[in-house]
């Protein structure tokens, strides 16, 4: 029984000092940001990833770098809308009569 308190603790800790180890309310979205985020900024960081990478799409180097670099943005597209928002729709804009 010590531990598995023992290993939930360690969880934790480890949850509150790594922000990609998820919580119990991690989203799907969130979890595959931080995984591709992390395998982008992880390619961007080793020169010897970035020169394979660079080669095998057959682009230069800083241009891969810097594509890379801007999809770390939003790697997974925009957040979906949570349950506890309302989605605002603009009101329909009116046509002009001919």
């Amino acid at each position: 029984m010590a531990d598995k308190l023992r290993t939930q603790q360690e969880l934790e800790r480890l949850q509150a000092k790594y922000v990609g180890t998820g919580h119990p309310d991690t989203t799907s979205w969130e979890w595959r940001t931080n995984i591709v985020r992390d395998t982008y900024s992880s390619i961007v960081g080793h020169p010897s990833q970035l020169a394979y990478m660079s080669l095998a799409l057959n682009e230069p180097s800083a241009k891969l770098r810097a594509q890379l670099l801007r999809k770390m943005v939003q790697p997974c597209g925009p957040p979906p809308p949570r349950e506890d928002q309302e989605m605002y729709m603009a009101p329909p804009t009116p046509r002009a009569q001919e």
